[in-house]
């Protein structure tokens, strides 16, 4: 049997094997589950009988089919939202096209069931999302279908004259590095260029100025709150048409995209031109990009005593007796990429993006790694390097070799050569030394090796994101940096939802009063358990506090050891499955305080990681992957901040029902009783665009890459895999159609498909 994947808890490691008690809450079955006709039974026993019946009722069924227009036939796949009618001509003579654009006439209904069914599945599905850019307006004049204010109507119908899509934009978050306020500061930045000559430049990602009028908000987190573009949005073409989505192979690109509804965008390449990526070796490019900037960065061999507990640094401090200008971090981004993952054309533009817009684009500043799982222990990968290239050529596209560090699990136990002693709990019985339980340990040894990166960030293969990479992970430190210790912890437990929460800044009072009133001390520093074991350099009186610590304003200006996409919840009590499987510590004494958040991206510290490496090999303690690195930081006193990124969802819920089932844990957040990450609560999240069992995420990320899908809309709800076909090349270039998608930024979770072919 293949070792579980560390991408997903839906993978050969069942549920429905850790359980033993009986599920309450139960999903209706989709459409397609429905429990089929025997047609033996039927059509009798008789075989003669049988292929008689069944020819004449291929031929009647044949005849029907020759009668019936075929144009007929493909408008039937649709659900028709928009009406259509020519109306004249606009100033320049352009004909002009106007637009009524309905919401889908579904109402909430009564389902089949009992009180035990899930309750957001009596909420109406959104259509907003999937609206194109013929209805792009100004972000003064957008409405959203979702969620309204009190008083609010729906922008629906949207009434929208058309004469042509506008241009789109290079869209460039990093900064005016030519700038004189930049240059003053800090060290020139060289352009990076995808050939050795310097005549190919690292092309620009386009967005659109404007929103799709009607396209619905998030509902959990915000754009505003972490400083990211919240007036722009991204079509497939500007997003992935500079990495060669849209052009053929023969032309260097990747061939997918041509498939696909195409008006305007030739835009994408007016500039650079369609790149060829067919030779391309991006561990050469990134390389030849660092060293032509490396004098930007701090030098691994001049910082002082590694260990975990030196105190901060600024990440943009001086060194006066070396240089004038400041020299900043570098950041590794570590893909987790295992033998036996299905590459395929957009995965390879995913990978070519995060590339160029964070390696190349920042000059270095970030470095894009594969660390690539061998599943097989019996791969000879450290003796044979022969081996260890067939390895390579038969699990990862040839372009990011020389970006790939092997490791195993047979590795681990060498790295880590203890014994971990008794776990309280093993719900999946695998090895604790496996990727499954304790991915952390590949993680911890590649950033023991690699001492020029400051921090890591732990990427998974199924994650996309229709904005710029950079942007993203440039604001999310900021605002990490910016945050207070006190009562952070608290904050970090809780969804925000701002149209329920109003702004950052009432949110934080709620969280202070639901603080106050539980009676529970915030957490500050490290916390004290019974049989807490110190590590070396507590034991010399050091701490991970900052120097300076005045009140309200402690940890304002330090980088966070930890940034997470789902909050840190306390999983005791909160029946989250692997909240008890603790390793290593004494059973004589209380399962210690723990924290955790679901899904493994996140970015750690070097120092924590160093934590975590002396924690698994001189404490011998471990925890389950989503665990450790949270309780490491609860246990010694590291800044981790969950980072409320936008997170959409598929339905018209009730804000006040998003609360209740988002926060209905202890204190109003999600830990203890009443967690959604409660096995009986997760299905929650399904409607959600980032969780690990999201069915919104791959629906809505594939018809954005311009596939049609079944919209989920039926009987009792609707659910994945059941509706009518929307979306694709039809519908986008049909004349009384809408465009192809253009969304705001946004992460989205899990990606276990793209292009249509992949499934069969």
């Amino acid at each position: 049997m293949d070792q579980p994947s560390f991408l997903s808890r839906s993978g050969p490691i069942a549920l429905s094997n850790i359980f033993n008690t009986e599920q309450k809450i139960l999903l209706p079955l989709p459409a397609h589950q429905k429990p089929r006709l025997r047609v033996r039974a039927l059509l009798s026993h008789c075989l003669y009988r049988r292929v008689i019946l069944w020819t004449v009722g291929i031929l009647v069924l044949l005849c029907i089919l020759l009668t019936q227009g075929g144009a007929r036939l493909r408008g039937d796949r649709f659900l028709n939202l928009v009406e259509y009618q020519q109306d004249g001509e606009d100033s320049n003579g352009d004909p002009k096209v106007v637009f009524v654009v309905t919401a889908g006439s579904e109402k909430p209904g009564t389902p089949a069931w009992g009180i035990n069914m899930p309750n957001w599945l009596r909420f109406r599905h959104l259509d907003g999302y999937f609206t194109g850019l013929k209805a792009l307006v100004s972000s003064d004049d957008y409405k959203p279908e979702y969620p309204l204010t009190p008083g609010e109507e729906s922008p629906f119908p949207l009434t929208l004259s058309y004469t042509g899509l506008p241009t789109p934009t290079p869209f460039v978050p990093q900064p005016d590095y030519e700038s004189l306020e930049y240059t003053t500061q800090y060290h020139e930045v060289e352009p990076c260029y995808l050939d050795e000559e310097k005549k190919v430049p690292v092309p620009d990602l386009y967005a659109y100025n404007g929103l799709v009028q009607g396209q619905p908000e998030p509902v959990i987190g915000s754009h505003n709150v972490l400083g990211l573009r919240d007036d722009i949005c991204f079509d497939r073409f500007g997003r992935y048409g500079p990495y060669g989505l849209g052009y053929s192979f023969d032309e260097g690109g990747s061939e997918v995209g041509l498939d696909t509804e195409r008006e305007g965008s030739e835009a994408v390449w007016e500039k650079t031109g369609k790149i060829n990526y067919n030779t391309i070796d991006w561990g050469d490019v990134q390389t030849r990009c660092y060293e032509a900037n490396k004098k930007r960065f701090d030098d691994a061999n001049e910082q002082a005593n590694p260990s975990p507990t030196v105190p901060n640094m600024d990440p943009r401090r001086s060194f006066q007796h070396h240089v004038e200008r400041k020299r900043i971090p570098r950041t590794a981004i570590v893909v987790r990429a295992y033998t036996g993952f299905p590459w395929s054309e957009h995965a390879i533009l995913n990978f070519r993006a995060m590339i160029s817009e964070t390696a190349l684009r920042s000059g270095g500043e970030y470095a894009v790694h594969f660390l690539l799982h061998v599943r097989d222990d019996r791969e000879a990968i450290w003796a044979d390097p022969i081996t260890a290239q067939r390895v390579l050529d038969d699990n990862l596209p040839q372009e990011f070799h020389s970006l790939a560090t092997l490791w195993s699990e047979a590795q681990m136990r060498l790295v880590y050569p203890v014994k971990f002693g008794r776990s309280i709990q093993d719900p999946s019985g695998a090895d604790i030394h496996g990727v499954y339980r304790s991915a952390h340990m590949a993680l911890q040894n590649f950033a023991m090796s690699r001492p020029e990166y400051t921090h890591f960030w732990n990427w998974e293969l199924d994650i996309r994101y229709t904005g710029n990479y950079y942007e993203l992970f440039d604001r999310l430190g900021a605002w990490s940096e910016k945050q207070s210790r006190i009562e952070l912890w608290e904050r970090s437990a809780k969804y925000y939802i701002p149209h329920y929460h109003q702004d950052w800044a009432n949110f934080t009072s709620v969280v202070r009063n639901e603080t106050a009133s539980s009676s529970r001390t915030p957490i500050f520093g490290p916390v004290s358990f019974p049989g807490r074991t110190p590590l070396r350099s507590e034991l010399r009186g050091e701490n991970f506090l900052p120097s300076s610590c005045a009140p309200q304003n402690c940890g304002v200006g330090e980088d966070a050891d930890l940034i997470t996409f789902n909050p840190l919840f306390d999983p005791d009590e909160s029946g989250w499955v692997f909240a008890s499987d603790v390793t290593g510590y004494k059973g004589s004494q209380p399962t210690p305080p723990r924290r955790c958040a679901i899904v493994t991206a996140s970015r750690l510290s070097r120092r924590l990681l160093e934590v975590m490496h002396e924690e698994n090999w001189r404490l011998h303690h471990t925890m389950f992957s989503e665990m450790f690195p949270a309780t490491m930081a609860l246990h010694h006193g590291l800044k981790a901040v969950y980072a409320p990124h936008p997170v959409y969802l598929d339905r018209e819920w009730d804000l006040d029902a998003i609360d209740k089932s988002f926060n209905g844990g202890r204190d109003h957040s999600t830990s203890g009783h009443g967690s959604p990450f409660d096995y009986n609560n997760e299905h929650n999240h399904k409607g959600t665009t980032w969780y690990y069992n999201s069915e919104f995420a791959g629906l809505l990320w594939r018809r954005w890459l311009g596939y049609a899908q079944l919209d989920g809309r039926g009987p009792n709800g609707g659910r994945s895999g059941e509706g009518k076909l929307r979306g694709g090349e039809e519908e986008e270039s049909n004349t009384t159609g809408t465009g192809r998608l253009c969304l705001r930024s946004m992460l989205l979770h899990p990606i276990k498909w793209e292009h249509p072919s992949e499934l069969e």
